[in-house]
């Protein structure tokens, strides 16, 4: 059994670390969180992210994917770039992908296409996805009713639904919920939501810089503040952080197959 946590969504190549980064990833570390998952945005992104995978090539591990709110007119090239990315390296999952209609709907229909894209990729390669989904459950079932096939997983992260919602992404799709810091909040309805949910359809995240558990709620998040997150998690389902430990660590090494990218 592992014991310890894993972050499975944080941006620590983001600009808001660009002055302690180093010690941020000591800070993780130290507080029990041993291995740190990265999501891409687009191609701005790309050159930061793998070079702090390749400083910390046992903790930190990237992703590969075109984030909804990067998708413009040049999706299309954007696409390319991120298909080229998959050919040549080690990616344990395509992501974060999916949809954003909260702060823009312009290119609505240019996201469907991108998340079709990409869905395509995480087929063809064998990898998991790993959901953005802001205002758009619905939009994301139709696109998945379309396009989902056996053998394809991942995870809505950052999940804010309802139980339906919930139930609808580990019954229809055989995905996990990725928790973070919104669990802790006063008017968050997760608790009830989780509280209905087995604990093995649960992977805890930061989504590091943003999105600060309480007691640090309106600072800069950072993988270390997933203790609050995972002791939360830990007081619904009437475990201890051991326990919430070995279990979401396993759901991650088997969502994301870690064994395979450790090789």
């Amino acid at each position: 059994m592992k014991h310890y946590l894993i972050d499975t969504h944080a941006h620590l190549y983001d600009e808001a670390f660009d002055k302690d980064r180093r010690d941020i990833v000591f800070n993780a570390h130290k507080a029990g969180i041993k291995k740190i998952l990265m999501p891409n945005i687009d191609s701005t992104t790309i050159d930061g992210m793998l070079a702090l995978c390749k400083k910390y090539p046992q903790n930190i591990f990237p992703m590969m994917g075109l984030h909804p709110t990067s998708v413009e007119d040049d999706f299309e090239n954007e696409l390319e770039i991120v298909k080229q990315w998959l050919d040549k390296e080690k990616f344990v999952a395509i992501g974060e992908i999916g949809l954003d209609l909260y702060w823009d709907k312009t290119f609505f229909e240019e996201q469907i296409k991108a998340l079709e894209f990409q869905i395509d990729l995480a087929i063809e390669h064998q990898l998991p996805v790993v959901i953005h989904c802001r205002d758009a459950f619905d939009e994301i079932f139709e696109v998945f009713d379309r396009k989902f096939k056996p053998g394809l997983k991942g995870v809505f992260h950052s999940f804010t639904g309802d139980l339906l919602q919930a139930n609808k992404i580990i019954n229809d799709y055989g995905f996990s919920l990725g928790i973070n810091g919104i669990v802790t909040f006063k008017k968050s309805n997760l608790t009830d939501v989780l509280s209905n949910i087995d604990l093995k359809h649960i992977i805890i995240e930061t989504d590091a810089p943003y999105l600060a558990p309480e007691p640090k709620r309106g600072q800069r998040n950072e993988s270390s503040y997933m203790f609050y997150t995972a002791r939360k998690i830990a007081d619904i389902y009437g475990k201890d952080i051991q326990g919430i430990s070995e279990a979401t660590t396993n759901n991650v090494y088997e969502l994301f197959n870690l064994n395979r990218y450790e090789q």
